[in-house]
């Protein structure tokens, strides 16, 4: 970061900002890719490119950009949600289509469906090319942005490539820390035409930046260094989530956790919160009686073992 080449990345030229940018708009397949600050950004920009004031955006009820940024899709782009169930993770292509339908009955236009992959609150499932492909069709036409924050998790658990999970939407964003460990930011992917409109919009929602490089050099390492490592996050998850269903949460299924996060209910989801902070283990809810745990590249073998002891000891 310190030996960072950079520019003004608010007139495009800081060069290490644009060779992180072309490095993710190649490894999702599409021709231009956008720096910003965070995940919710690159979400708000998604939308309000892609949207009018009014749309109604499909999306699934857990979704990150329903339930998790704040409101700010209401307050940036003026769109309303209308949501689906999606606690297994995968939206159901039939009530994509039914929500698609209701404009023709006097509801408001659909401008945008509105995916995960993975999918945060279900316990990070990974989403197929083939489950994506088979939604998009399910929109009829209507643009698609995914949220993939995690994708480089789903694409190392599916055997895949980025670009195959992103070939079928319009735009795609995926977050540079989290698993790949950067200290700070996003990437938008998609049309040429749209990424450059995108520039504006970033600029009107306060993520206009100078010399970026800095911390775009942490992201090239990332994306360079910190992929093929997310299966060593995955297998500890997958142990993880072993001893919490035969411990704290014994109708939970851990076939179920298939990357780096340990999602299940419990009954007393702060309580639980409490006991292992305690015992020196921090665990967090995403909802009164849902838990989630996740793995990440600073919780080692040693640092599995005191969650597995933590849990053990309750």
């Amino acid at each position: 970061m310190a030996d960072a080449e950079v520019g003004d990345d608010g007139h495009g030229e800081d060069p290490t900002v644009t060779s992180l940018e072309e490095a993710y708009a190649q490894w999702v397949g599409k021709p231009a890719a956008l720096f910003v600050p965070s995940g919710v950004m690159a979400n708000q920009v998604a939308l309000r490119l892609l949207t009018r004031p009014g749309d109604v955006v499909v999306a699934g009820a857990m979704n990150h950009v329903v339930a998790f940024e704040m409101g700010a899709a209401a307050l940036n782009a003026g769109i309303q949600f209308r949501t689906i169930d999606d606690s297994t993770g995968v939206l159901d292509t039939a009530s994509v289509r039914e929500a698609i339908a209701a404009e023709a009955h006097h509801q408001p236009a659909v401008g945008l469906l509105a995916l995960e992959n993975t999918h945060m609150a279900s316990g990070g499932t990974p989403l197929t090319a083939s489950q994506l492909e088979g939604l998009v069709v399910a929109g009829g036409g209507v643009p698609v942005h995914l949220d993939g924050a995690r994708l480089f998790n789903a694409a190392v658990a599916l055997g895949c490539s980025g670009a195959s999970l992103a070939a079928s939407v319009t735009t795609v964003m995926s977050c540079l820390s989290k698993g790949l460990c950067a200290p700070v930011g996003s990437l938008l992917a998609g049309p040429a035409d749209l990424i450059e409109e995108g520039r504006t919009e970033r600029k009107r929602l306060g993520g206009g930046m100078r010399q970026a490089g800095v911390i775009a050099a942490a992201g090239l390492v990332a994306l360079r260094t910190m992929v093929d490592r997310l299966v060593d996050d995955h297998r500890r998850a997958r142990r993880l989530a072993e001893v919490v269903s035969e411990t704290v949460a014994r109708d939970y299924d851990p076939a179920t956790c298939r990357t780096n996060i340990v999602a299940f209910d419990h009954p007393d989801a702060d309580g639980l919160v409490d006991a292992l902070a305690e015992r020196g283990v921090l665990i967090d809810t995403l909802a009164r009686g849902r838990v989630r745990m996740v793995t990440h590249a600073d919780v080692d073998d040693a640092g599995l073992d005191a969650a597995i002891g933590a849990l053990a000891s309750l």
